[in-house]
């Protein structure tokens, strides 16, 4: 994995097809996002669904109008039809197709959200000593449905999705520290310790992603996930919308040091 990549560079590969995978760990320094695009007559109601969720729905890019594809706030030049390595398709609250291009699938009604991804504070971890096991182990990051319920707006409802990353005790309270400094990634961990309480019967097989070593002394914290809106999206069943598949991000040009608070 070249993680020295620009965005720029990561985004061709991905337009020509050369990159289909997850993209953590690849362009350190750059603001990762996922995908949520639905139809005009929902969009609105999403909109209210992402500003009653912040944590695990932090929008940091949109579209400037309804079937324009070129999103200007994440780079000049980003597409959102070719530059995102995978993309689910849904239809009437179930998954119909997973694809590399959703050219065939565009429609002139169609509004696209970039919501924060937790991939963006990773580079702040390394940067403070702390290792991040999905990179070290080459994986995707582990993602688990829960049962922390999310703040329902009149047709989108559901539970939130966490990542997981392990640490020593120690470290996970350096984590929390950094990670608060990211509210438009995420934030701080919504719960560390006990899987069970949050509704996460086994650890070592997570619901999206992959599963990664947790050694002995340490604990798994989680993070607001945003993978979140498909959960809501196959409860709440929408008769179309296009997501990312887990893990596999729109790489921008934003820079994570304009999204600290700090």
């Amino acid at each position: 994995m070249s993680s020295t990549i620009s965005p720029a560079q990561l985004r061709q590969q991905i337009r020509a097809g050369s990159h289909q995978t997850n993209t953590s760990g690849y362009c350190p320094g750059y603001v990762q996002a996922n995908v949520a695009i639905l139809p005009k007559d929902w969009a609105s109601e999403f909109l209210q669904f992402c500003q009653r969720n912040p944590k695990p729905c932090p929008v940091v890019a949109t579209s400037t109008k309804p079937g324009d594809p070129i999103i200007t706030d994440a780079a000049a030049d980003f597409d959102i039809r070719t530059d995102v390595p995978s993309y689910r398709i849904w239809e009437n609250g179930e998954m119909s197709g997973e694809v590399s291009d959703i050219g065939d699938y565009w429609r002139d009604d169609l509004v696209t959200f970039l919501l924060g991804c937790s991939f963006s504070f990773e580079e702040a971890l390394i940067a403070d000593g702390l290792e991040i096991r999905n990179i070290t182990e080459g994986k995707n990051v582990p993602m688990y449905d829960t049962t922390i319920a999310c703040r329902a707006t009149e047709r989108l409802h559901g539970n939130m999705v966490v990542s997981m990353r392990p640490f020593k005790p120690a470290d996970a309270i350096r984590m929390i520290q950094i990670c608060s400094r990211f509210p438009d990634v995420h934030g701080a961990p919504v719960h560390f310790g006990d899987p069970e309480a949050i509704g996460i019967h086994n650890i070592d097989s997570p619901d999206y992603g992959d599963a990664v070593t947790l050694k002995a002394g340490e604990v798994p914290v989680f993070t607001a996930c945003g993978v979140t809106p498909q959960a809501v999206i196959m409860a709440a069943k929408p008769p179309f919308c296009i997501t990312h598949s887990p893990g596999c991000m729109a790489v921008t040009d934003i820079r994570n040091s304009q999204l600290s608070v700090l």
